[in-house]
């Protein structure tokens, strides 16, 4: 483990002593280095078309959208290969100028869910290559591969064509099973030795926070030189404080004068609604006058082990005596989603794990704090007592006594959130896609002058 201590750990404790600065692992000077000009990118099990908040797409479909979209727009070119899951889709669509969509035909188009998918990367792969056989050699100067089905797909392409393999992890198995939420399934063997795999294989790995690094390091034994540190961005010309709380609760019809606590993502065990549920309904245990003080929206879809139970949150409300503060409402669109934010007095964010916690970073861009688990990527993404608050461990008691706050001190929504705005603006998505693209640089370098000290 020595290995470690002054690429990555001397970095942490560095960056944890200034506060806006987010921690980055240095790369070589790439000044004189080509960047590429056409990049494949996979995206097996979520397309970028699909709506944020279901089934499957989440944080990684907003990740995959936006930072094509930024990549294209300083000069490289993103082709993003997607299972094709409705029949009649064009094989081909335009994302934005520069960013193309392409979906490839591999096992049924309903009704296959995730675990189901290791058996159809062989179909996928062939897919991607047919889509290569029509172009000329050289077509793509690099596979950026996202999450470890595309993994096992990024690196058969790239030994074919002899580009590097960029690979982004976004979870990692062994991370989720050592948190698992009570009666969550853990991730099968198959992924771990198929993750392990990719980290040997991959030229270059990126990690959302200096803390994945640290777990790719130490939980798969990367290679510290080879694992680049990108934070995630916020769309921050859609995530602003727009036209403040009040005209997005008018928008949403939702109490003026209410607490929001508000929950945005995926209904499942993982992301730990429940907690905010067992916590509201211990303040109003202890307080019954708050009955008619809180509002409590839930807004997602059911995902991978909550679609099992997909009815389970309602009847827990039920269960708890609180159906009648527990609003449900289905997943929206980032538009809709960035008023959802604005008009909460503070978001919920207690999972279990989380690479990174892209909502984090969006809801403080709109001027509203966060109450989250401290896990993954949240320290990065939330500076505990300024502009939101961090609880360790998952007792639904904790989160109720610091949710108490933004009932008992009418300004710390105002007071947190103004910082939050603030603290949002330095993850912008310019910030990653010029950050990546260095990465993508460096990889390329390394590449060449490996093949060339092979063939020399």
């Amino acid at each position: 483990m020595s290995r470690l201590g002054g690429s990555i750990s001397g970095r942490i404790a560095a960056a944890r002593g200034t506060r806006h600065d987010p921690p980055r692992l240095r790369l070589p000077a790439v000044g004189h280095h080509r960047k590429p000009r056409r990049v494949a990118m996979l995206s097996v099990h979520t397309s970028p078309l699909h709506q944020p908040g279901t089934g499957d797409a989440g944080g990684m479909n907003v990740y995959i959208v936006e930072l094509a979209k930024r990549l294209a727009a300083i000069n490289i070119e993103v082709e993003v290969f997607t299972r094709a899951t409705t029949g009649g889709l064009p094989p081909v669509v335009e994302l934005a100028p520069g960013v193309l969509v392409r979906h490839v035909d591999a096992g049924p188009y309903e009704g296959l869910a995730k675990e189901e998918l290791p058996a159809q990367l062989c179909a996928f792969t062939h897919g991607v290559m047919q889509a290569w056989a029509g172009h000329r050699p050289g077509y793509y100067d690099l596979v950026h591969s996202h999450y470890w089905l595309s993994g096992h797909v990024g690196w058969l392409a790239a030994e074919r064509w002899g580009v590097p393999l960029v690979h982004a992890m976004h979870t990692m198995a062994k991370v989720k099973n050592a948190a698992l939420a009570e009666g969550d399934a853990p991730e099968p063997a198959a992924r771990v030795i198929g993750e392990t795999q990719i980290v040997a294989a991959a030229d270059r790995l990126i990690a959302n926070t200096a803390e994945e690094a640290d777990e790719l390091v130490r939980h798969y034994e990367a290679d510290p030189g080879k694992v680049a540190v990108v934070h995630p961005g916020v769309n921050l010309d859609r995530f602003t404080t727009g036209d403040g709380r009040a005209a997005a609760r008018a928008r949403l019809g939702l109490p003026q004068d209410a607490v929001i606590p508000l929950f945005a993502g995926r209904i499942q065990p993982l992301k730990a609604p429940d907690i905010l549920l067992r916590a509201v309904a211990e303040l109003v245990d202890r307080d019954p006058s708050l009955r008619t003080r809180l509002f409590v929206p839930v807004v997602g879809g059911p995902s991978g082990s909550g679609l099992a139970k997909p009815e389970g949150l309602h009847k827990l409300a039920a269960k708890l005596g609180i159906a009648d503060l527990v609003h449900f409402h289905p997943p929206v669109r980032q538009d809709q989603l960035a008023d959802w934010f604005r008009a909460a007095s503070v978001l919920v964010m207690p999972s279990y794990s989380e690479s990174f916690g892209l909502v984090a970073i969006e809801a403080q861009a709109t001027g509203t704090p966060v109450l989250a688990a401290s896990v993954g990527g949240l320290p990065v993404a939330v500076d505990d007592g300024v502009t939101g608050i961090l609880v360790p461990g998952h007792d639904p008691v904790d989160y109720a006594r610091e949710l108490r706050r933004f009932v008992d001190e009418p300004g710390l929504t105002d007071r947190m959130g103004a910082e939050a705005a603030r603290h949002a603006q330095s993850f912008g998505w310019d910030t990653a896609a010029s950050g990546t693209a260095d990465v993508y640089t460096a990889a390329m370098h390394d590449h060449r002058r490996r093949v060339r000290s092979h063939h020399g």
